[in-house]
């Protein structure tokens, strides 16, 4: 439903609009170097107020509890009888507004969460990266469904996309987002994280949560999966540059052990090999050039301070 090749992506933050607190025009002016780190709790809103600025906020508070609804029984329905879905760490859900970095390896990676994430908060996916989800059969079916946070190819709408990510914790929801910001063929294995999760985290002032998923690089027939949720990650400071390369840093290791044990599962059969690339879209050389990806080594990956000091 909601898995492409951009799915949850979010490529480098402009600096221009990095330290501008969401869903505001004012701007704030750069951390202080040598000072701790200050809170930044979520505000006191109006969830009410809140919902109008979704990215279905044009539709009623039941229109989009149904729909809602609907979406996640179609996901759980599909994925349940598909896969054996076991989750690890289920008592880290359902915290209240989070953002969830899970690394992506195949399409069906959205509704597998769906699936298994609890009813509340309610779970908003950032992407997919389109101009317009109101054009084509597939992007209007998620669309209707009011479970993205779509953002532009060409990045002109950076705002536009954190103020519906601010209204999506305004109301009490949660943030699934791909760190690698594409899907990765390899199980055991973590592409370079893009900016996305620690910015909308931070920006946010909640916790970033790692989310390992396992067993869906192919889309076996009853194959055995596994969601495994790991400790949150407190955040606390500005977005500045500095503390946007320590928590990139920090989740993608928590990711990286996460599933270092993971290996790729053997061949499919002709049927689960067209079914695992349904909607799966591998950009320039498909598959075969996808293979070819590699992420670093965790001892390649240092962790910055996240504030001068």
């Amino acid at each position: 439903m909601v898995a492409q090749r951009a799915i949850g992506r979010s490529d480098s933050v402009n600096e221009a609009t990095l330290d501008r607190p969401i869903g505001t025009a004012e701007s704030m002016l750069p951390a202080d170097r040598g000072t701790a780190p200050q809170s930044r709790h979520p505000r006191a809103v109006d969830a009410a107020a809140a919902a109008k600025n979704l990215p279905r906020g044009d539709v009623s508070a039941f229109q989009r509890s149904l729909r809602h609804w609907a979406g996640r029984a179609i996901a759980t329905v599909t994925m349940k009888a598909w896969f054996r879905i076991e989750v690890v760490g289920a008592e880290r859900l359902g915290q209240g507004p989070a953002v969830y970095c899970f690394n992506h390896l195949g399409w069906t990676d959205p509704l597998v969460l769906m699936a298994v994430f609890p009813k509340e908060p309610r779970l908003y996916f950032y992407g997919p990266k389109e101009e317009d989800l109101r054009k084509g059969g597939r992007n209007r079916f998620m669309w209707w469904f009011g479970l993205c946070v779509p953002f532009s190819p060409v990045k002109d709408d950076l705002l536009t996309s954190v103020r519906w990510v601010q209204a999506v914790f305004d109301t009490g929801g949660a943030l699934a987002i791909s760190g690698e910001g594409t899907i990765h063929v390899h199980e055991g294995d973590l592409l370079p994280f893009e900016e996305g999760p620690a910015y909308m985290a931070l920006r946010g002032g909640v916790p970033l949560v790692p989310v390992a998923i396992t067993g869906t690089s192919w889309a076996r027939f009853r194959g055995r999966v596994q969601v495994r949720i790991g400790d949150p990650i407190p955040t606390g400071e500005r977005p500045t540059r500095q503390a946007l390369a320590s928590y990139t840093a920090r989740i993608w290791h928590a990711v990286r052990a996460m599933v270092d044990g993971d290996r790729d599962p053997g061949p499919p059969s002709r049927f689960e090999r067209w079914a695992t690339d349904l909607f799966n879209d591998w950009g320039p050389g498909g598959r075969a050039a996808a293979t070819n990806l590699h992420g670093p080594a965790p001892a390649d990956v240092p962790i910055p301070p996240s504030h001068g000091g």
